[in-house]
């Protein structure tokens, strides 16, 4: 039997979003990057077993968008969903917006009401919350809420600044800090919304 807070979590109306600008390169310079398939494929997987309310890849350009819209005719609507049908099933959970600002405006027309973020980076912040309270956030107050994940060096300082709350980095056994986004968005998510049978 799930415990009770295991129960309001599965409830919570959580959405994921992909950032690929304004993000950071290895300068410091702020791009936009490359959408890339496996981030859709497996972000949308790790979503789908989760029951994320929906996965939003954000990019502002164009050609990046008709990709991810080729990419996504292929599985969703072509031969791809008959040959994987599971995979389409995740995949349908993805909606593509120019930026946060679209983002916002999607969740806010589908919930009614506008999302609380919260962003991730491997940094300390001064509204950097750690898992268990961010857990119990999700639990007690009424969302949406709207995760952000990072591409490139991270997402750029002042969009970081913005958001409601920013989680505490991931640290392993070493000093090593350098998840890709997919493994850092899979540990996330099962933090946040898998069941409590441990202590955080």
């Amino acid at each position: 039997m799930l415990r009770e807070t295991d129960q309001k979590i599965k409830k919570a109306p959580l959405y994921i979003a992909l950032v690929h600008h304004p993000v950071y390169n290895k300068n410091m310079d702020i791009i936009a990057t490359s959408v890339t398939n496996l981030d859709l494929h497996d972000i949308s997987r790790t979503a789908r077993t989760y029951d994320v309310e929906g996965y939003l890849i954000l990019h502002p350009h164009l050609a990046q968008q008709r990709l991810v819209s080729e990419i996504l005719r292929y599985w969703v609507d072509g031969y791809g969903a008959e040959y994987n049908p599971d995979r389409k099933e995740a995949l349908e959970r993805i909606q593509i917006l120019a930026d946060l600002d679209e983002a916002l405006a999607y969740i806010e027309e589908k919930e009614g009401r506008r999302p609380k973020t919260i962003t991730t980076d491997a940094r300390i912040y001064n509204n950097s919350v750690s898992y268990g309270e961010m857990r119990r956030k999700l639990c007690d107050e009424e969302g949406p809420w709207l995760l952000l994940f990072g591409t490139g060096f991270g997402m750029e300082k002042e969009l970081m600044q913005s958001a409601d709350y920013v989680l505490h980095p991931i640290w392993g056994r070493g000093d090593y800090n350098h998840l890709s986004v997919r493994s850092a968005a899979a540990i996330i998510i099962d933090r946040l919304l898998g069941e409590s049978w441990y202590e955080i």
